[in-house]
């Protein structure tokens, strides 16, 4: 085991379905060498510590223990996933006043411990709540960032590569914004190897009008109600997605990925957390990228700040 994963930790506050599943995919992936498990009540975290050190002698060895905030000390990483859960037919920024006030009281219980954390938050709204957590942490920006939009992007390459019958991960899209309704597709860099999707397109068999691209989008903006509403909860593919950013992290990977972070100054925009392409690394967002966007996605960027700043501004920020 390399020098950086010995030395690796991670802290999961809240261990509900999405904590619960993220603690489980990274256990699996060895990206990690150690694990802590906060929650409120304390024995949710106990017992999925106990349930996953179970299985440890089939898996890389690995410390997993839950306790309180003391456990974000010495965290190369804290990944907060506490809050109320979205419901059925609710939308992700319907939850911003209750899980606003849990994102402060974690921020602030885990700065007791820590005077310099990197803070990865996934609790819905991302945005908002990333917003909120770097206001109150008074941390760097890059060292405060959101899982954004790298799992509707995941979304997103699967639904393309289903349509064009190939393999997602030979396929480049991104979506971008926010991590919810007013999201977009940004067509104009998606590519398949390095071939603009346009020009795959002209020889491709499958056909992609213009009515086809939406309904991909729509279905992409769709994919957490449609889970929600089949299984109640979303979880896996989120836990996946976190997985990715953690290795980045862990690994100084300098990893571009759709994570949300503060924009200030790009696009014209300011003072909002959204998702743009970013390079993730040891020290949490380390650049964002500033890569053209057509005319219509630049409109389609600033309608998704106005609606992100406009639930800050309900909150008081």
């Amino acid at each position: 085991m390399d020098a950086m994963q010995i030395k690796s930790k991670v802290v999961v506050i809240g261990t509900g379905q999405v904590g619960a599943a993220y603690a489980f995919a990274l256990t699996v992936s060895g990206a990690a060498r150690q694990l802590g498990l906060v929650n409120d009540p304390p024995e949710t975290a106990r017992g999925v510590a106990l349930d996953l050190t179970h299985g440890l002698s089939l898996l890389r060895p690995m410390d997993i223990e839950a306790g309180g905030f003391e456990l974000c000390r010495d965290a190369a990483l804290v990944v907060i996933t506490a809050g109320a859960p979205q419901k059925p037919g609710q939308g992700r920024l319907e939850l911003a006043a209750v899980n606003a006030a849990i994102i402060k009281d974690v921020v602030a219980g885990v700065l007791a411990e820590n005077s310099s954390p990197l803070l990865c938050v996934v609790t819905n709204p991302v945005d908002v709540l990333t917003h909120i957590a770097l206001k109150e942490s008074k941390l760097p920006p890059g060292r405060v960032f959101g899982s954004g939009t790298v799992l509707d992007s995941s979304r997103f390459r699967w639904l393309l590569s289903r349509h064009c019958g190939l393999d997602p991960r030979s396929i480049h899209a991104q979506i971008l914004g926010e991590h919810g309704d007013s999201e977009f597709a940004a067509w104009s860099r998606v590519n398949v190897a390095g071939v603009p999707f346009e020009e795959f397109c002209r020889d491709c068999a499958a056909g992609c009008s213009a009515d086809a691209r939406q309904r991909l989008v729509e279905e992409v903006r769709g994919a957490a109600y449609e889970v929600i509403r089949l299984k109640g909860a979303t979880a896996y593919a989120i836990a996946l997605a976190l997985v990715r950013i953690t290795q980045a992290v862990l690994a100084d990977q300098k990893s571009v990925l759709t994570v949300s972070s503060l924009v200030d100054g790009h696009y014209g925009l300011s003072d909002v957390c959204l998702a743009l392409p970013c390079v993730v690394g040891s020290g949490g967002v380390e650049q964002v990228i500033p890569a053209s966007l057509a005319p219509d996605e630049l409109a389609a960027l600033r309608a998704s700040a106005a609606v992100l700043r406009q639930s800050l501004a309900a909150l008081g920020y």
